[in-house]
């Protein structure tokens, strides 16, 4: 049976559409796990004790294992995704600025959010434009957890192939 409903695909923004008076929200917020501390640190080779040994992180300033950061600036950046860049995204070109004024612990929740500081078209490659956006993250009692300056390459709405 054909269906001739018209098609709607989620994607993310092309040059046009960001706006830098805008805050995106980034929603659902993800719960950060002892598995997604234990495995992310694994899986990049982080041996640090600060994320993999409880007994000697509780003898530490904090007193327990903390959600490693690299883990908070992926789920931030990647929260940003599906509104923002999904199918859109020429290229990362870069990130700045990056900072962790508060730790994430076990159980906590990241709430994302992005603001646009910048956008131009590019001279060099045309059809496409660059985006600078700041990424927050903040726990669930709006703390601020990570930051983070993302430069992106995006297409623009007449350019994508």
């Amino acid at each position: 049976m054909k269906d001739d409903r018209p098609s709607v695909e989620q994607r993310g923004l092309f040059f046009e559409e960001f706006d830098l008076d805008v805050r995106y929200l980034h929603r659902p917020g993800r719960t950060a796990t002892e598995a997604d501390n234990v495995m992310f640190t694994t899986m990049t080779m982080n041996t640090q004790g600060l994320h993999l040994d409880a007994a000697w992180a509780a003898t530490q300033p904090f007193g327990e294992r903390l959600m490693n950061s690299m883990w908070t600036l992926s789920t931030m950046v990647g929260s940003s995704v599906a509104q923002l860049t999904q199918g859109t995204i020429v290229a990362n070109l870069g990130f700045a600025e990056v900072t962790f004024p508060h730790p994430m612990h076990h159980g906590d929740t990241l709430y994302s959010e992005t603001v646009v500081t910048s956008k131009r078209l590019s001279s060099s490659r045309p059809g496409q434009g660059i985006i600078t956006l700041t990424h927050t993250g903040r726990n669930q009692y709006k703390d601020v957890v990570g930051t983070a300056v993302r430069t992106v390459m995006v297409w623009c709405q007449d350019a994508r192939p």
